[in-house]
């Protein structure tokens, strides 16, 4: 069983809860948090998207006490295009509440990393902050897939698709996905293989904006998959 099998029971709780919470208290945005435009951000090549969290299931020695807002203005001081946050706090130790101090520490926008499965994780991203969402095509059929992404889109939110082998990406292209994620990370064991996720990128056609994600170790990671066609990276643990 992969992880995102695991966690989908607990995902649908939590759809479940948010649609009870937002049924007596409706979301909105603040309005000095702008949606802020993730898409263009990243594009153009070389582009880094920092990643926030406190642990991981891939790497349990990993740990980050770091403030998150102090994580931000390091990475935007340090070039980072963009951040991204995972918020999934059971496993990550991150959540949608740290995204108020990741805008006030800095001026990237932030991708709110969640495994999506409803749109009311999409509206309760919005309302928290996020500037864009995570679709991981392995957890939807194609028409979830482009009736989240479409919400997404209605909202303002940029969103980056993530893909983990052909069909994966078939599916993001038949969507009309402007940003794709290829994650080396392989689902059941947790280990990652840039070969794999290089294998993957030449399959996505031109004018999509193609991200390299997980496994990005070492300046020679980035320059590999640059030359196998990514335009940004996400580096997180």
């Amino acid at each position: 069983m992969s992880f995102l099998d695991r966690i989908r029971p607990a995902k649908e709780a939590e759809v479940a809860r948010l649609r009870e919470q937002f049924a007596l208290d409706p979301p909105a945005r603040p309005e000095n948090l702008p949606v802020r435009d993730f898409a263009a951000a990243i594009s153009g090549g070389g582009k880094l998207i920092a990643e926030v969290k406190h642990r991981s299931p891939s790497n349990p020695e990993f740990r980050m006490d770091t403030a998150p807002a102090i994580l931000a203005a390091v990475y935007q001081r340090h070039g980072a295009a963009a951040l991204s946050i995972v918020v999934d706090e059971p496993n990550f130790g991150t959540s949608l509440a740290d995204i108020v101090s990741l805008h006030a520490a800095s001026d990237l926008p932030v991708i709110a990393k969640d495994f999506i499965i409803d749109e009311v994780q999409i509206t309760a991203a919005w309302a928290a902050g996020a500037d864009a969402v995570l679709l991981i095509a392995r957890m939807l059929d194609q028409d979830a897939m482009q009736g989240l992404l479409d919400f997404a889109r209605s909202l303002g939110l940029s969103v980056l698709v993530e893909c983990h082998d052909e069909a994966d990406i078939g599916m993001a292209v038949a969507v009309g996905a402007d940003l794709v994620g290829v994650n080396n990370r392989n689902l059941a064991t947790l280990t990652t293989d840039l070969q794999h996720g290089g294998a993957l990128l030449p399959l996505l056609p031109e004018g999509v904006t193609r991200v390299s994600e997980s496994g990005l170790n070492f300046r020679s990671d980035i320059e590999t998959m640059t030359g196998l066609g990514a335009d940004a990276f996400l580096v997180g643990h």
